[in-house]
């Protein structure tokens, strides 16, 4: 889907957060100006109604949803 939308990976997360409603807000992190701007030109994608459904079949909720970090270093959150 990204070489097809001459997009990077990252550009097509982006325009699907965008897609999700005027209630998500992605907040993307970068240390490199290339990389902010990259990810600023992810609001000139445009995923039509079959892109939006093949990224919904292949990351349903259950499939991502749980904890930020594994639970094996959970504890180390407080530091």
């Amino acid at each position: 889907m990204a070489a097809r939308q001459e997009a990077t990976p990252a550009q097509i997360a982006l325009a699907w957060l965008l897609h999700r409603g005027e209630d998500i807000v992605p907040i993307p992190g970068t240390k490199r100006r290339v990389t902010l701007e990259e990810n600023l030109a992810a609001v000139d994608v445009v995923l039509d109604a079959e892109d939006l459904r093949r990224l919904e079949e292949a990351l349903p909720p259950e499939a991502v949803a749980g904890t930020r970090y594994p639970e094996a270093v959970m504890h180390m959150n407080d530091r």
